[in-house]
This record gives C-alpha cells, sequence and structure tokens, in this order.
C-alpha cells in the first residue's frame, strides 16, 4: 500500500459548504484532521495518543458556525504528524529518508530544523515519529497526492470568492499548546492573531478580530509567536485583493491536552468564535478593495 491508499474510505479533506456562498470569506482548518492511517500508525514509534500531540483538535467544530453563515471550510481529515500543508510543498529533511531528496527541496528552512516539515520528523515537544529513515517514495507518495490536490483545492475556493465578490478573505484556523508563555511576564495568550507583520492582510480585518476577542474577555497576542505559516504568507495579498488571517486558539481553552477531550465550556468558546465570526463577515467592503499599499 501507498499513500494514495491511506484514504481510499475517509477522503483527506473536504469541502463543507453550504447550497450558496453569501460572503466573501473562506475558512481553513488544515491541522485538525484526526484520521490516522492503519499503514501509517503501523511506520510510527508513538502510540494513539503521542501522535495526536501536534493536532489541532476541534478547531473546525470551533469555527464550524462559518458554513451556516455563508462560507465555505476546507476542512483535513489527515493529521499533521502525516502530512503538514502549512508547509512549502517540499520542506523536506533529508535525515528523514533512505534515498536523497530532490534538489529542488528545501532542506535549510527553520522549520525543517525544528522537525516540523511537509512530512513532520516530531510531534508534540520533540517526539520522534518513526523509528528510522522512510523511503522517499513515502514524502513523494503524500505530497503528489494529497498535499498538491489540497493546495489546488484551496486555491479554488479563493478563486471563485474573489471572482464572485472582487475580494477575498482567508482565515486560516489553528490552535496552539496551553503552555504557550509570551513577553516578559511569561502572559499566556488565549488567541493569536497573525497577519505576517502587516503583510498578509488588511490592517482593519487584524484590528477587528483583535477588538472583538478582547470584547469577549479574551487576552489577544498579535504576531509573537506565531505570525502565521506558509498558507498566510503564501495566500495573503492585499493589493491583489486576497486577505488571509490566522488565528490561533489556545487549547487550553477548550480541550484536556492529557486525554484530547473536549472541556464542558467548549460550546460556550465555540459561541464566541460564533460572534467573532460573524463580525468579520460585517465589515464593510471598502475595507478590503484599493488597498495597493496597505501591506507594503
Amino acid at each position: 500500500m501507498t499513500p494514495a491508499d491511506d484514504f481510499a474510505i475517509v477522503p483527506p479533506f473536504e469541502v463543507r459548504e453550504s447550497a450558496e456562498q453569501r460572503v466573501p470569506f473562506v475558512f481553513n482548518s488544515p491541522h485538525s484532521g484526526s484520521h490516522y492511517p492503519e499503514r501509517f500508525l503501523a511506520l510510527t514509534r508513538l502510540d494513539a495518543m503521542e501522535i495526536r500531540r501536534s493536532e489541532d483538535s476541534y478547531v473546525d467544530d470551533l469555527f464550524g458556525a462559518a458554513v451556516p453563515l455563508g462560507a465555505p471550510m476546507l476542512a483535513a481529515n489527515f493529521p499533521r504528524a502525516y502530512l503538514d500543508v502549512n508547509r512549502e510543498p517540499w520542506e523536506l529533511d533529508p535525515r528523514m529518508f533512505a534515498e536523497p531528496v530532490p534538489s529542488f527541496a528545501n532542506i535549510r528552512s527553520a522549520r525543517v530544523a525544528g522537525g516540523l516539515g511537509t512530512v513532520p520528523k516530531l510531534v508534540g515537544e520533540g517526539l520522534d515519529i518513526y523509528a528510522g529513515r522512510l523511503p522517499l517514495a513515502e514524502a513523494v507518495g503524500r505530497i503528489e497526492s494529497i498535499y498538491k490536490p489540497y493546495h489546488d483545492t484551496l486555491k479554488l475556493l479563493l478563486t471563485r470568492t474573489h471572482a464572485r465578490f472582487g475580494y477575498a478573505v482567508l482565515i486560516d484556523c489553528h490552535s496552539m499548546p496551553a503552555n504557550i508563555r509570551i513577553g516578559e511576564n511569561g502572559a499566556r495568550p488565549d488567541f493569536i492573531v497573525g497577519d505576517r507583520f502587516g503583510t498578509s492582510a488588511a490592517r482593519a480585518l487584524t484590528d477587528t478580530a483583535i477588538s472583538v476577542l478582547l470584547s469577549l474577555g479574551y487576552s489577544v497576542a498579535h504576531n509573537k509567536p506565531y505570525a502565521g505559516g506558509f498558507i498566510t504568507e503564501h495566500y495573503g495579498r492585499p493589493a491583489k485583493r486576497l486577505h488571509a488571517l490566522q488565528i490561533e486558539v489556545n487549547r487550553g481553552l477548550y480541550m484536556d491536552e492529557r486525554t484530547m477531550r473536549k472541556l464542558s465550556r467548549f460550546n460556550a468558546l465555540a459561541d464566541d468564535m460564533t460572534r467573532l465570526i460573524a463580525e468579520l463577515m460585517a465589515m464593510p467592503d471598502d475595507n478590503f478593495l484599493d488597498l495597493p499599499l496597505a501591506a507594503e
């Protein structure tokens, strides 16, 4: 069996949408996939709980109100430990593979150095996924059969949205470990809003997201330590009326990271995310149009 067979029954990802798209927004949940193919589990050295340590569990549910409010959501079913689509297509660690990686692979990125390339080496806090080297064909198969179709689908959603509304707004939805601390006092943010330091989205979008979250009583950081990954950087082009914003939710707000179970306050947080989504969707169009210098 090969990576192409791993999702023969469960699709690797899905587009959730209502009958008609009513708003110029697209939501993306690339790390919340929780289908672990048996063949992949046989390749790993981790148990069924350890392998989930990098998973953005339930994030697609938290932001699920986007769909009935009129926006499509692209959601991964494949797990982040298996393949990370928030990376360049060929960010590969040559030490992971039995054969040489392609000459065009990016082997020197900070993400590769940290064990978090397109095919990750680590999960959680430094747990090695594999006991030995993988065949290079394993990485190529995952990239060709899942990574590329995923991005083709995301690009199609954004292109369709832009053509219909004159602009498109991508909200990239993620979660972060509860132990994240920032600043000299080691404060724990509830949310981190990332816009690649002002280059991926209109400032009004960032400001509105932060303002709404603060009004709901949450602590919010901006761009530190997460400014947005490959998806935010690659698709955010404000001068072309393409805006991308990354939102990171602290997992301690809604789940037990040890048992991977939802906490009782999950539904209350989901209601607040519905409020956030609605407020973003209600922003006037002129916040997103004719901004050639907004993020340069």
